[in-house]
């Protein structure tokens, strides 16, 4: 009889990622006919699995994607042990849908929900790279300027190994320069903050606002909108977006943030 590793059947169930679903196993709430499981444990299609007393189908539901614009002040765990307030509470109640990554709860943006375990997985493993795009407003006594940019690019020690910006530009608006436009290629812990205030440029206000190919646009706090096949599809392939429309959607994103300088 096939079998496959737990965590992996519950993302083909739509539960959640491989890595939260991971989560959910080390918390105690996944059980194998009706035993808590334990981490790496495996499985046959036989098996009854429950997460938190419910039966996981192996009905895969049809996938949905969202773009949220994640207010700040909203965390994006699945689950709050504090009870503050959650990203899931503005979306619609889809079986399974949880976050992709994270965005700290200070922070604002460009936040994708999905109930498809396969996607979250391909968004966030660092070995795919898909790019983060953020724009910073710093609080420092001057602003960040290119030449020192420039080390977010060459690339810093951190306290959870070494980090590394694509690209980091200033910008600003008309009244000067105050933050900078900072490209990652991963999505570690608060990275972008810890990043400039390692430079001496704490950032007070922070929106991502580009996930791969998919642009944040008119978005407005607390607002989402359900991704058709061509999102998902340039999402995860940018590259196939037309020179002219994406310039058209960076032109777009200076208007609502600020010029970029430099």
């Amino acid at each position: 009889m096939t079998t496959e590793r737990l965590h992996k059947r519950l993302a083909r169930a739509g539960i959640a990622s491989r890595r939260a679903a991971e989560d959910l196993i080390r918390a105690g709430r996944v059980t194998v006919g009706g035993q808590v499981a334990t981490l790496g444990q495996s499985v046959s299609e036989a098996d009854e699995v429950r997460v938190d007393g419910r039966l996981v189908e192996l009905t895969r539901p049809e996938s949905v994607t969202y773009a949220l614009y994640k207010p700040v002040g909203y965390v994006t765990t699945a689950h709050d042990e504090y009870g503050r307030r959650n990203v899931l509470d503005a979306m619609p109640d889809v079986p399974g849908l949880h976050p992709v990554g994270r965005l700290d709860k200070d922070s604002e943006g460009l936040l994708l929900l999905t109930n498809d375990g396969d996607l979250t997985l391909t968004l966030t493993h660092p070995r795919y790279g898909h790019e983060k795009a953020y724009r910073a407003w710093t609080e420092g006594r001057e602003p960040p300027t290119q030449a020192e940019l420039d080390v977010l690019v060459r690339g810093m020690a951190m306290d959870d190994g070494p980090a590394q910006a694509l690209s980091a530009a200033p910008a600003g608006d008309v009244y000067g320069i105050d933050g900078a436009y900072v490209v990652l290629g991963e999505g570690r812990n608060r990275q972008v903050r810890r990043m400039l205030e390692a430079l001496g440029h704490p950032v007070g206000r922070l929106v991502r606002y580009r996930v791969g190919g998919l642009w944040l646009g008119d978005l407005r706090p607390g607002e989402f909108r359900e991704l058709s096949r061509r999102d998902l599809d340039l999402l995860l392939h940018p590259e196939k977006i037309p020179r002219a429309e994406w310039q058209a959607a960076w032109e777009d994103a200076q208007d609502r943030w600020g010029t970029q300088y430099g």
